[in-house]
């Protein structure tokens, strides 16, 4: 809450600028006009892209040793691969080789190079590594870094969590209205776990 609290006064100041959901304060960035942006390891191609001739340093997630006593990992985004029901074995066995594929080291090396999303597996981080990759792009292992550091906790080794998108339009919303200055970090949040409590019980309902 105390976080939450700065960044609103912060943004009353015109210190923190809110980017909007489509990380659309990137351009500021881009422009020099705001000094440090955060976002998905897959924007720095875009920055370097955008930005060449000037020095760009990469570095993990700040804290505030005040609120906690050191950083935590945080937990990984992106989308998921599903596979259906109600086929036949041997197309399943088809489905097995493929994924088998797709998380093999040289796979998931080259996907991580030429993304910048994180490769899923040690061994693709240990390979790119082998390759040279991190020391030609500096930065781009700091994300790797980041998830990988700490032992994880109960509550950061990643979520299964019914009408996630829902929930998370919710908790734009509420933060949103706090960086408006239309709401206090406090009764923001409380909003934001009520309505997310809602959208966890409507889920239960449609799963019995």
């Amino acid at each position: 809450m105390k976080h939450i609290e700065k960044l609103g006064e912060w943004s009353k100041e015109g210190i923190y600028k809110y980017g909007g959901r489509q990380s659309d304060g990137m351009p500021l960035f881009y422009t020099q006009e705001c000094a440090m942006t955060m976002g998905s390891s897959a924007g720095l191609a875009g920055i370097q892209e955008n930005m060449k001739g000037i020095e760009v340093g990469v570095a993990e997630l700040p804290y505030d040793d005040e609120l906690i006593a050191k950083p935590q990992n945080t937990i990984i985004g992106g989308a998921s691969l599903w596979v259906l029901r109600g086929h036949s074995s041997e197309e399943y066995k088809g489905v097995a080789k493929f994924f088998s594929y797709l998380s093999s080291a040289e796979v998931q090396a080259d996907w991580h190079q030429f993304t910048g999303y994180l490769p899923i597996t040690q061994q693709a981080y240990e390979l790119t590594k082998q390759q040279g990759f991190y020391t030609e792009n500096p930065g781009t292992d700091t994300a790797v870094v980041q998830m990988t550091s700490t032992e994880p906790t109960a509550n950061s080794k990643g979520i299964r969590f019914g009408n996630f998108l829902q929930t998370r339009d919710i908790i734009n919303e509420e933060l949103e209205a706090v960086w408006a200055g239309k709401a206090t970090a406090k009764s923001a949040l409380n909003n934001a776990v009520r309505r997310g409590d809602e959208q966890l019980r409507r889920f239960e309902r449609t799963q019995k």
